[in-house]
């Protein structure tokens, strides 16, 4: 779509608009699958229309519009490894000792970077061109030169794999594993891979794959003849690969999951803060911190971009110690909790920015502190950060933070009385850095 074609459509329908807000709004457009090289081209467009949150416009931009792309620093990863890593923690398995399967291969976003970020035993591996299977493990080195390269399965060194180990691609037909079994389509046996019954590890972690692939009408093949589940730990990197009625089938019979809404959140924790920076920076000063020219980034954008990704593994502990202290607590499954928690920190979050609690200066600017990276607080300061933001985005950061801390701290069992109990508290003893 050509910038004069776009106009004379903004042109057309400009007039029609009707504004019952009557409010200034702040647009944020974010990337879905086959449109992030758009959002480079949709901020530079804002910027030739006016738009004065042209910045912000859009997440995913590349870092030459000061971006922070999911994919190069891992943030999505990184969050999805967090839960990986405590559940780990919680049943006392060293990650190394782990056996794992892996959907979404080193070719792709969450794939390449669980590679990258993880120290387990990789069984398999399956992408878009096939599956890669060693049940001794598959070399870590060759999948990190994959990885690194964002090579599929198809680009292996076969040699790298043991007797018992194969490459089968979606374009082979009648191939004979090791085993003896015949495959006769490749590509059916990469869309069923995870359905076989011999198939089997500690770990499940799917980063890609085609929603729904496990379902009420196939979930019965998760399990071994003797009923018992074939993953122990199922962590959701990939969205919607589980239906609902799947999960709770498989958590009934033990498998510890957490759902992709909890478990990949990194992304948005992310994407936020390279909103909040875009908002806080004049165009001059986002031109010296936040834009990368010639490949290399300003000091503080490498600063930046490391509490930017701190602050996503402290979210992902928060929500995953929460929920599993829940589980633990009342037996409800973790997948429900998910959904039980981000509606307990919503609601609250909206009866928190309407409450009286904003005009508190000090609390504000307490929880503010908290909540913004510190690099941007010390970069321009906190009152220009106020000035600067539009109030409701600053509102809604200071009700997040609050309102996910409390929940995280007290639990789904606290109501409105343990709020304000927790508040007083802090209140009489000025102990701000608690919260």
């Amino acid at each position: 779509v050509s910038t004069q074609s776009t106009g004379m459509l903004v042109s057309q329908y400009k007039n029609e608009i009707v504004d019952d807000y009557a409010k200034e709004e702040i647009l944020f457009l974010g990337p879905d699958e086959y449109t992030a090289d758009l959002m480079d081209w949709a901020a530079e467009y804002a910027k030739t229309k006016g738009y004065r949150f042209w910045k912000s416009f859009t997440t995913g931009k590349s870092p030459r519009l000061g971006g922070i792309p999911h994919d190069t620093y891992g943030m999505t990863t990184r969050s999805i490894h967090r839960f990986v890593l405590g559940t780990l923690a919680k049943n006392n398995l060293p990650e190394e000792s782990v056996t794992k399967v892996q959907i979404g291969g080193p070719d792709g976003d969450l794939g390449s970077n669980e590679i990258k970020i993880s120290k387990d035993k990789t069984i398999a591996v399956v992408d878009g061109s096939g599956v890669a299977y060693d049940p001794r493990g598959l070399d870590r080195a060759e999948l990190l030169r994959l990885a690194g390269n964002r090579e599929m399965v198809k680009d292996m060194d076969r040699s790298k794999l043991s007797p018992e180990g194969f490459l089968v691609l979606i374009t082979d037909r009648d191939v004979t594993l090791p085993s003896g079994e015949l495959v006769e389509s490749g590509l059916n046996f990469r869309n069923e891979f995870h359905l076989y019954p011999w198939v089997e590890a500690d770990l499940f972690v799917p980063c890609g794959g085609r929603p729904e692939s496990i379902n009420a009408q196939n979930v019965e093949k998760m399990f071994r003849k003797d009923g018992s589940p074939r993953f122990k730990f199922i962590i959701e990197g990939a969205n919607l690969f589980l239906t609902q009625d799947a999960r709770l089938v498989l958590e009934k019979a033990g498998v510890v999951i957490y759902k992709d809404a909890s478990a990949n959140k990194g992304g948005v924790t992310s994407s936020s803060l390279e909103v909040l920076a875009a908002l806080s920076f004049t165009d001059e000063e986002f031109g010296i911190h936040m834009q990368v020219k010639d490949g290399q980034p300003p000091p503080f954008y490498v600063q930046y971009v490391k509490e930017v990704q701190a602050k996503v593994e402290e979210n992902a502990d928060l929500e995953f110690n929460c929920i599993w202290n829940e589980h633990i607590k009342s037996g409800t499954p973790r997948s429900l909790l998910t959904d039980e928690v981000s509606y307990k920190i919503n609601s609250l979050n909206d009866r928190i920015q309407d409450s009286q609690l904003w005009k508190d200066q000090k609390l504000r600017r307490s929880i503010l502190q908290k909540a913004i990276p510190t690099s941007l607080i010390n970069q321009i300061g906190l009152e220009n950060i106020l000035a600067r933001v539009p109030e409701n985005y600053t509102r809604a950061i200071f009700g997040a933070y609050l309102a996910s801390r409390y929940v995280y701290q007290y639990g789904f069992s606290a109501n409105e009385f343990s709020f304000f109990e927790y508040m007083y508290k802090f209140r009489l003893n000025q102990n701000f850095d608690k919260l």
